[in-house]
């Protein structure tokens, strides 16, 4: 053998020994430090850090049961291979999570389906029908486009499918992508809690009954612990007197938030104050609040009621704190349908659905991503009034909720009577469009009594009276119906329907998840809620030009790559033989 031969031999081997020693040395350090590199665009496999703390604190298994295998259409494929790979990177940051994939129409038995089907329905799971055509036979597939969690003892459903009334199916598909992370992330968070902080609702001023908040109350109760305080004037029942040493206490707030849910009587100037206190000390508000007075029962005693405003007394204070509540009723085009019987007195009763002017279908500010509102459904409101935000020093406003751009103002009293259901809404008199009809506020407010403390308050010292609050945030909503379910009365029982769930029209709209977003925000420290503002980009083909030119490029992936093989494999014929020839 030559002395090249042995030189090229020796070089083949050291380079072969160095690629393994680098090869053990990034293994080594990789076992100490680890890493994932994200080459998209838009960073959709890099977790939030709030994910990410969350997996890390997670002792035991998780078990993910998706029912969304099978033969789908592209869309349903997409949400399928997309959750996988969502659970498989939560999986490389925990072990503990773990997932199958079901089939729930696998078995050729329709007993064994229908009985699977109930099982899953009764489990909280929402059915979808698909239809489809294949060889010119029409079809029709039900689908379950979601999970059942376990975590030691407990199951929870998880829907991965965000419908929103009047979007495209790609775009509803998209929207369930963009939500993975944070719907699997809090998933997690809600089945693994320990303990659960506290909200309450307030009570004592004509606010809405436990059972008009029951569905709200019942889906809140997962991830805190729901008390109704009645306040009374008792200086102390949103704070209480925690003991540091034999000598200091400090004053804290009972309840992570409150919710004052459509009250319709005065607020007396002590309990103004006990509200105004725990702001001060950071408590967080979610205020629905109707400054108008308006009834669809009084319609269906009579055809003609009047809306009139009604002093709360909380005008001052949420003026103080940023935005004013107009004693206004909005009209909005885009409204939902109450159903009206037209047939005459005495024959069978048919009913049809007339647009309520008075009922606005509501959306998130387009230009505002806010978790609260990102990919969320419509919400049905009633009787519902404008808000103006006002100037308040050091308070960030962000806006929410606005109608429609066929909208109106009617200042009050006004008369409201069953004939507007048979005039046709003229587009040109809607002339106020986009109401704000919800805000958030966050800072440091001020408090309403600075410098003006009511006689009537004698033990203000006895919590600490604060003139400026610690930094917290408050969401203001000018409807208590947003937040009111519908009550089914049924063999002498009342049963509440669904929040957002329309039982007239059997739709279902977005109020329950947006009081969720609303409470969660207001309560989240981990700034989990914050992953649902997070954008992906759709990437659709264009259907008619990959139809065009579909040969061209079915050409050009079949030829190309025999060419390219050849070409290559010429060029190192060539340079192989160059090396070796003898000279």
């Amino acid at each position: 053998m030559s002395d090249k031969k042995k030189n090229i031999k020796r070089q083949n081997i050291s380079q072969l020994i160095l690629g393994l020693a680098i090869i053990i040395f990034l293994n080594v350090i990789a076992s100490f430090y680890f890493t994932r590199f994200d080459l998209t665009s838009e960073k959709r496999y890099t977790l939030s850090k709030a994910t990410k703390s969350l997996l890390k604190d997670l002792d035991d298994i998780v078990y993910f049961k998706i029912y969304l295998d099978g033969d789908f259409p592209a869309g349903f494929k997409r949400l399928r291979k997309e959750t996988k790979e969502m659970l498989d990177e939560f999986r490389a940051y925990n072990k503990n999570i773990q997932y199958e994939f079901i089939n729930p129409s696998e078995s050729a038995d329709k007993a064994t389906r229908n009985k699977l089907y109930q099982q899953l329905v009764s489990n909280g799971l929402q059915p979808t029908s698909l239809q489809s055509d294949k060889n010119d036979v029409r079809s029709r597939q039900i689908v379950f486009p979601g999970a059942i969690v376990s975590y030691k003892i407990k199951e929870l459903p998880l829907q991965l499918l965000q419908t929103q009334i009047g979007m495209p199916a790609e775009a509803q598909i998209n929207s369930s992508v963009q939500a993975l992370e944070y719907n699997l992330a809090n998933i997690i968070k809600k089945i693994t809690v320990l303990t659960k902080p506290k909200i309450a609702f307030i009570k004592g001023h004509g606010e809405l009954s436990e059972i008009e908040t029951a569905d709200i109350s019942q889906a809140l109760s997962e991830y805190y612990n729901i008390e109704n305080i009645t306040i009374d004037e008792n200086i102390n029942s949103l704070t209480e007197h925690k003991e540091v040493d034999s000598v200091r206490t400090i004053i804290k707030n009972k309840y992570e938030a409150i919710i004052i849910a459509k009250p319709d009587s005065f607020f007396s100037e002590k309990d103004k104050f006990v509200i105004d206190q725990f702001i001060m000390k950071g408590g967080k508000v979610l205020w629905l609040i109707d400054p108008v007075f308006a009834s669809m029962d009084s319609l269906q005693k009579k055809s003609v009621t009047y809306g009139f405003a009604i002093n709360l007394n909380l005008e001052d204070q949420l003026f103080k704190y940023g935005v004013r509540l107009n004693t206004n009723l909005i009209q909005d085009i885009s409204c939902i349908g109450i159903p009206i019987n037209t047939q005459p007195v005495g024959s069978k009763p048919q009913f049809e659905f007339f647009p309520w002017l008075y009922s606005p279908v509501i959306f998130p500010y387009i230009d505002v991503k806010h978790p609260i509102v990102a990919n969320l459904n419509a919400i049905k409101s009633e009787f519902i009034s404008s808000i103006d935000t006002v100037g308040a020093e050091g308070i960030n406003k962000t806006p929410l909720l606005y109608t429609s751009k066929y909208s109106r103002t009617v200042n009050t009293p006004v008369r409201i009577g069953l004939d507007l259901l048979g005039e046709k809404p003229d587009e040109r008199q809607f002339i106020n469009p986009y109401q704000l009809v919800a805000v958030l506020l966050e800072g440091e407010f001020e408090s309403v009594f600075k410098n003006r403390m009511a006689p009537e308050i004698k033990d203000a010292q006895s919590i600490g009276f604060q003139e400026q609050g610690v930094n917290t945030k408050m969401i203001v909503i000018s409807d208590g119906d947003i937040i009111r379910n519908q009550i089914q009365y049924s063999q002498g029982k009342i049963q509440p329907y669904p929040l957002g769930l329309d039982k007239y029209s059997g739709k279902q709209y977005g109020n329950k998840d947006f009081i969720l977003n609303a409470v969660n925000f207001l309560c989240d420290n981990s700034g989990l809620i914050s992953v649902r503002s997070r954008e992906i980009k759709i990437r659709l083909l264009d259907r008619t030009k990959v139809e065009n030119s579909k040969f061209f490029w079915q050409l050009i992936n079949t030829i190309i790559p025999i060419i390219l093989i050849v070409i290559l494999g010429l060029i190192f014929y060539v340079l192989r033989k160059r090396k070796y020839v003898k000279k």
